[in-house]
């Protein structure tokens, strides 16, 4: 008797990419937000920052709960919780005049990409897929995000065209609450080994922290959320500011892209368009060859890049060069460390697992935000830190080649 194949494509995995794809068409948009807030009110350039850099830490803080909520009373009932959550903290900032009052609602906005985000939506589909499919159905789903990060940024700098800021708030707001017409399709099986079943969410987190393994993934993490938070919140700006004029009648002028600040917003959508290609193929590496070492070779690639786009000066071509190859590798680093954790430490808490490790990336994404608006105000540029992304990529391509990359009975067994 042949044994039944289990399809690629699923509702469960259908549903997950469409949900990812609208929280981070959202998420990725507010970078586009940092200049006509602040320059409506006056503010600071840290203050708009600081918002973003809150909502990324309670993302982080947000992500191991929902996960825990989702295993605990089930992935739909904490997929809706987040989407309310999300269109509360849009909602409520959209009426906010005040830097603390951005700040506290975006704490909201946070938590409900959390609850839309990464940790729920990859856990569903990882326990959906079958081995064979899973390192390329948690690439797909990655890519989703991406595929919201290629549409979220022109969209709201289209919409200012034609709207204050505070509209497309709320034309996001029924965006998010969309996602829960879709949530009756998405159901997935519990993938797990009888042991795995019975074993309590207690006893694998003692054995997880106990493990080298998971510090050195958790560490990695960091700049993964540093380089990632902090070209999504500053990118339009530092290239709105700092990159060479677009000459009349050049290409980029031709198909309607006269400005930097245009040019700012294009720049992210092409990194997303580019890291469409680029989790894709780190999908389909990490069903062929060690996880870590693809993680290494990724934070290795983006230093570089990094490194190299501020070595020469700034002009609308090597913004261009540096979006296609940043975006390559932009969340290629996902799908392998969400796979990774749950080779080693397997699918029944896969979800609060990688939510863990997933605050690490957070924590970065904070650092990443807050500092670049801080050392902005006073170094009026962001060259500084700039250099700092470089140095933690580098720490995180190195903290990933000690990582035993054995399921983790196995590898205490050894």
């Amino acid at each position: 008797m042949s044994e039944t194949r289990t399809p690629l494509m699923t509702p469960v995995l259908l549903v997950g990419c469409a949900i990812i794809l609208m929280s981070f068409a959202i998420r990725a948009s507010f970078g586009v937000f940092q200049i006509p807030i602040a320059e409506e009110f006056g503010w600071l350039r840290a203050e708009f920052s600081m918002a973003i850099a809150i909502q990324n830490l309670a993302w982080g803080i947000g992500q191991p709960i929902f996960g825990a909520i989702a295993e605990k009373i089930g992935d739909r009932k904490a997929i809706i919780l987040g989407a309310l959550t999300y269109a509360v903290g849009l909602v409520a900032s959209s009426y906010a005049v005040s830097p603390e009052a951005h700040q506290v609602w975006n704490w909201f906005i946070g938590f409900g990409i959390a609850g839309t985000g990464f940790g729920v939506i990859l856990a569903v589909v990882g326990r959906a897929a079958s081995d064979e499919n899973r390192s390329m159905a948690l690439a797909i789903t990655t890519a989703a995000g991406s595929g919201g990060q290629v549409v979220g940024a022109p969209l709201a700098e289209w919409m200012l065209t034609m709207m204050p800021w505070q509209s497309v708030f709320l034309v996001f707001t029924g965006m998010i609450l969309g996602v829960i017409l879709l949530l009756p399709m998405m159901r997935a099986p519990v993938r797990a080994t009888k042991a795995e079943i019975e074993e309590t969410l207690g006893q694998i987190l003692v054995k997880a922290f106990k493990d080298p393994s998971y510090t050195l993934i958790f560490l990695g993490f960091f700049s993964c959320g540093y380089q990632l938070a902090f070209i999504t919140a500053h990118f339009p700006a530092l290239v709105t500011e700092m990159c060479g004029p677009i000459q009349p009648g050049s290409m980029l002028d031709n198909i309607g892209i006269s400005t930097t600040s245009a040019l700012g917003a294009v720049a992210i959508s092409l990194i997303g368009l580019a890291n469409i290609a680029g989790t894709l193929l780190a999908g389909w590496a990490g069903k062929h060859y060690p996880k870590k070492y693809l993680l290494a070779g990724i934070y290795t690639g983006r230093t570089l890049v990094a490194a190299l786009f501020f070595m020469f000066p700034i002009t609308p071509v090597s913004v261009l060069v540096f979006s296609v190859a940043m975006g390559s590798l932009w969340l290629a680093t996902v799908p392998l460390t969400s796979g990774l954790v749950a080779y080693i430490y397997g699918l029944r808490y896969m979800g609060t697992l990688y939510g863990i490790v997933f605050f690490s990336h957070q924590l970065g994404s904070f650092m990443g935000v807050w500092l670049g608006g801080r050392m902005y105000d006073v170094t009026e540029d962001y060259e500084r830190v700039w250099w700092i992304g470089v140095a933690v990529g580098a720490f995180s391509a190195i903290v990933h080649l000690p990582i035993r990359e054995k399921p983790l009975a196995v590898a205490r067994a050894a």
